[in-house]
């Protein structure tokens, strides 16, 4: 398939909406962990879906929030500046007829940006009465002249052709920005990193797994085409260092095995994974360590 257009579009919204499930459906593959737990996102993820001879580049943001210290600060930042120089913006909301405080702080930026935008109002499979979405769609009508508005079920993939037909009507002529076959602009060992730490996410409770974060220390492929994979995860307090490994190390090991699974199934190939758990107290407010883990505030 030729590529004769392309189409830059930052997807955004409020923490835990559904915007990298809605990534993951378009892109068809799994390159943005997921979890139950708001700001699971840390970085902006690049995902890339060709369709009709265009080339569409996703990036997926972190959930806008109210910062609760230097990471969060630094999530903000990504959010903000990925609303500017793309050619339309998706803001993903809940099926609520309520414009929240992040959505009428990121409609402002939009607008200030002068940016086409899309309202795309996602989990429509847990509304019985379809009739409810014209309250939603009116309260966001009133607050910004949308281009177009899209309800979606990213969990369901329904709505997703639609969206791409509007979002089509976006693109530039141009040569194509990435290679055929390739989905993200992400590192293996990135996305390795990320799959990690989604299991933390979904194993463990509460304020734990927001305080750690996933070196990948060793990434290299045997002669026998295993890919052996070393991985550090930092936590912010002894307590929680014993809570992540688990009586006689089981929650270590489940969280091990579950990643080694999706690491396998994301690489194709077997993998041996090795963890290991360290501390580094209030790591979140030090930005030496944001920065050593893969936040870059460029």
């Amino acid at each position: 398939m030729e590529i004769k257009k392309t189409a830059m579009i930052t997807v955004c919204g409020r923490p835990n909406v559904g915007k990298s499930t809605l990534t993951n459906a378009l892109v068809g593959e799994k390159i943005a962990i997921v979890s139950n737990k708001p700001q699971t996102t840390r970085n902006r993820i690049c995902g890339v879906v060709n369709r009709d001879g265009i080339q569409f580049v996703f990036l997926d943001t972190p959930g806008f929030h109210k910062a609760r210290n230097r990471l969060g600060d630094y999530m903000v930042k990504v959010t903000r500046e990925s609303i500017a120089d793309v050619d339309a913006v998706v803001l993903m909301v809940e099926p609520t007829p309520h414009v929240g405080i992040p959505e009428q702080e990121l409609i402002g930026r939009i607008r200030e940006s002068g940016c086409p935008a899309v309202l795309c109002i996602n989990k429509i499979d847990t509304v019985e009465d379809k009739n409810a979405l014209l309250a939603v769609i009116a309260a966001y009508r009133e607050a910004h002249e949308f281009d177009a508005v899209i309800p979606v079920s990213a969990m369901k993939k329904d709505g997703l052709r639609e969206l791409l037909i509007e979002l089509s009507k976006f693109a530039q002529e141009g040569p194509q920005l990435f290679p055929d076959g390739m989905v993200t602009d992400q590192p293996d060992r990135q996305v390795v990193g990320e799959i990690v730490r989604e299991k933390l996410l979904r194993c463990l409770d509460k304020e734990i797994p927001h305080g750690t974060a996933v070196e990948i220390t060793r990434f290299a492929e045997r002669d026998d085409e295993i890919i052996e994979v070393e991985a550090t995860i930092y936590c912010e307090k002894k307590s929680h260092k014993g809570i992540i490994i688990g009586k006689n190390g089981e929650m270590l090991k489940r969280i091990s095995t579950d990643a080694r699974r999706d690491i396998e199934r994301f690489m194709g190939a077997k993998v041996y994974l090795q963890t290991w758990v360290k501390v580094k107290e209030n790591w979140r407010d030090n930005m030496n360590y944001i920065r050593s883990f893969g936040y870059q505030d460029e």
